[in-house]
């Protein structure tokens, strides 16, 4: 009976523990994105927020439309986990961009991958913080979106990609549609 009462009494309190222990590595992610952004906007580049996503536009696009939170966006990219206050290739876990992948000395037997990846943002499987990242891209940018993982994966490892991991994707859009 003791035993049931002791355990009844510790596992919310083991759980709740969790819970704060999660958001205490969010919270400290999200410092790690501010540095990071900081380091990266530099020049006077433009920095948007939206719903827990970070975009640093390194190039302006070419174009005034700019991608709806229902649009279509074709783009290259560079998947990256945040590690400290820079990128490099050893934080990189995927890439459709043949030259990132050469310059990271990946070699592939099926190069089909090197392709430019177009994505609607209604679609339900992508990451929350790349959809809140996209959102207001325009043709021709380059950026980097950046977000914790709490807008990630969460919890779970994702191939490469620990648990919990802040992730940094670097985006080449090549053409947008609101239709």
């Amino acid at each position: 009976m003791k035993n049931r009462l002791l355990i009844g009494w510790l596992l919310p309190l083991l759980v709740s523990c969790t819970g704060q222990s999660l958001q205490q590595i969010y919270d400290a992610q999200e410092k790690k994105i501010d540095a990071f952004v900081a380091a990266q906007a530099k020049d006077d580049k433009r920095v948007e927020y939206n719903g827990g996503s970070v975009r640093v536009v390194l190039t302006e696009g070419t174009s005034g439309q700019v991608l709806s939170p229902s649009g279509t966006v074709s783009f290259y990219y560079a998947g990256y986990v945040l590690s400290g206050s820079s990128i490099s290739r050893n934080n990189l876990f995927a890439t459709n961009s043949k030259d990132i992948a050469d310059a990271a000395g990946w070699t592939l037997t099926d190069e089909s991958i090197y392709a430019v990846t177009t994505v609607s943002l209604d679609e339900k499987d992508l990451l929350k913080g790349l959809r809140n990242g996209l959102v207001g891209v325009k043709e021709g940018e380059e950026c980097l979106i950046v977000f914790s993982g709490k807008y990630g994966y969460g919890k779970k490892a994702a191939g490469t990609i620990p648990p919990k991991s802040a992730l940094v994707y670097q985006i080449w859009v090549e053409s947008i549609s609101n239709d």
